[in-house]
């Protein structure tokens, strides 16, 4: 669609999903298609690098434990203490996610200033972060919980009692008004249906 000054307005999708879902399986297929994806988790790593005042925050926060001889955070270590631990998982999201919100606010505007007609924001935790309104429409990716905590244990080494616990805290309310996706074939279906036309994924993926 084109907006009132004749530049094409740009689709801004917001995309999330309980954890080992398949969400990433369809930001990729969205990409593959010429979407432009943003990544948190991409975001989350940068802000948290060596150096970084957010690095700093956290080890403040989780102590000297979650940071690594060399300077860097000890990520397993992290995650052992926020895995099972609501409160900590709350304390570390409240130190990273304005940093994530910035980084992904000047990628949105870059890609709005160069002519992209897609944006979709892979955000795990898009709704605990009170995003809902931020986008046109949330694309919602499921799977049965055996078959999340299947690939929690098998796919990731997480043993099965934390497994558990891990996707219980990241349950996300099934009354929310989203589009729910629960197969790869109509991610496909919904990206071909919204761009008419879309260029080529070459053409698309252009710098």
């Amino acid at each position: 669609a084109n907006c009132s000054n004749g530049q094409t307005r740009m689709l801004n999708i917001g995309l999330t999903g309980n954890i080992a879902s398949g969400k990433s399986t369809v930001a990729a297929r969205f990409a593959a298609l010429g979407a432009t994806v943003l990544d948190a988790d991409r975001y989350a790593r940068e802000a948290v690098a060596e150096g970084t005042a957010v690095l700093a925050a956290v080890i403040a926060r989780f102590g000297n434990r979650v940071a690594a001889a060399d300077g860097t955070l000890d990520r397993h270590a992290l995650g052992q203490m926020v895995f099972t631990d609501a409160q900590a998982r709350r304390d570390l999201e409240a130190i990273i996610h304005p940093e994530v919100a910035r980084r992904r606010a000047e990628a949105t505007a870059a890609a709005r200033a160069s002519g992209r007609q897609i944006v979709v924001s892979d955000i795990p935790l898009l709704f605990e972060a009170g995003l809902r309104g931020a986008f046109d429409f949330i694309v919602l990716v499921d799977a049965p919980e055996s078959v999340r905590l299947d690939r929690l244990v098998h796919s990731r080494g997480i043993s099965d009692a934390e497994a558990r616990a891990g996707t219980s805290l990241t349950e996300i309310a099934a009354t929310a008004a989203v589009a729910s996706i629960a197969a790869i074939g109509l991610a496909l279906v919904l990206l071909r249906s919204i761009v008419r036309p879309l260029r080529t994924v070459g053409s698309a993926l252009e710098d």
